[in-house]
C-alpha cells in the first residue's frame, strides 16, 4: 500500500489508529472487493453480475486507484472508495456513471472531472473519522491529477419503501429550484418519482450519512434519481467543485 494519511491511537485504545492509502498489489485489491461484497451484497443485498466467490469486481476496477483504510491494530482493510480520473476515463470508453446518466452536460469540465464511487466501510468504523479520512484521500488524489470536480452517484436504498428516497429527493428538488444554474444530469433509466411514498409534514426521516457528509463539504445532488434495479436502489447523482467547497473543508484539508 502506497501511504497517504494515518491517524493516531486514542490514550485509552478506544479508537485504533487508522491508515489510509493506495492500494498496490493483486492482493490488496481484491481485499477491498472483497469488503465491497461483504457490505454491499451480504448486507445490503445488492447483486452484482460480475461478482464472484465474495468478490465483488467489475470493469471498471482495472482502470482506477484504489483507496485503502486499514486498521493499524487489527492490519484489518475497514473503508475504500476508487476513483477514475479522465485520462483513465477516456481509456474505459466512459465513466462507470455513464450507465445510469446522461453526462452529456459536463462536457466542458471533463478534463478536470474525476469520478469517485464504490464507497463503503464495515460497520464497526462508521463514523466521522473514517469518512474523512477517505475524503482527505479523494482530494488529495484531486490535486495530484490536477482535477477540480468530483462525480458519483449515492446510492439510496429502497428497502424501506422509499422513505429515505423520498427525504433525499425532497430536498434535492429545493435545491435544484434555487440554484438554476448549477450543473445538471439526467439518468437513463429514472425511478419513478411518483413511486416514492408522501412524506407527512415533520416526519423525522435521517438522511444516509454518505449523503448527509457529501452535502456537508458542500456537494449538490445535480439531477433526479436513477433507477439502479441490482441495487435495489435510487442513485442520486453527485457534484462537488473543490474551488468551492464549505470553507472549513477548504482548510481542513488544506485547499
Amino acid at each position: 500500500m502506497q501511504e497517504l494519511f494515518r491517524t493516531q491511537s486514542s490514550a485509552n485504545n478506544e479508537e485504533p489508529g487508522l491508515v489510509l492509502g493506495l492500494a498496490t498489489t493483486p492482493e490488496e485489491l481484491e481485499a477491498l472487493q472483497r469488503l465491497r461484497f461483504d457490505v454491499y451484497t451480504k448486507e445490503m443485498g445488492v447483486i452484482f453480475p460480475d461478482s464472484e466467490n465474495g468478490i465483488d469486481k467489475d470493469y471498471f476496477d482495472e482502470f482506477c486507484e484504489h483507496l485503502m483504510v486499514c486498521d493499524l491494530q487489527t492490519n484489518q482493510v475497514i473503508g475504500t472508495y476508487r476513483m477514475m480520473n479522465p485520462i483513465e476515463a477516456k481509456r474505459a470508453g466512459g465513466y462507470y456513471s455513464e450507465s445510469e446518466f446522461d453526462l452529456s452536460e459536463l462536457d466542458n469540465i471533463r478534463d478536470v472531472l474525476t469520478e469517485c464511487g464504490r464507497s463503503c466501510i464495515h460497520p464497526d468504523y462508521r463514523n466521522g473519522a473514517t469518512i474523512m479520512l477517505l475524503w482527505a484521500g479523494l482530494i488529495r488524489y484531486l490535486q495530484q491529477t490536477q482535477g477540480r470536480y468530483i462525480l458519483g452517484c449515492a446510492s439510496v436504498s429502497l428497502m424501506d419503501g422509499g422513505r429515505q428516497a423520498a427525504k433525499v429527493w425532497q430536498d434535492a428538488k429545493k435545491q435544484l429550484a434555487l440554484h438554476p444554474e448549477l450543473f445538471r444530469v439526467k439518468p437513463l433509466t429514472p425511478y419513478p418519482l411518483d413511486k416514492l411514498p408522501i412524506l407527512e409534514d415533520g416526519e423525522e426521516i435521517k438522511i444516509p450519512p454518505l449523503i448527509k457528509g457529501y452535502l456537508k463539504t458542500g456537494a449538490r445532488i445535480c439531477g433526479e434519481p436513477a433507477w439502479d434495479k441490482h441495487f435495489n436502489s435510487a442513485d442520486f447523482p453527485v457534484i462537488i467543485d473543490v474551488q468551492n467547497m464549505d470553507k472549513r473543508y477548504q482548510k481542513h484539508f488544506g485547499l
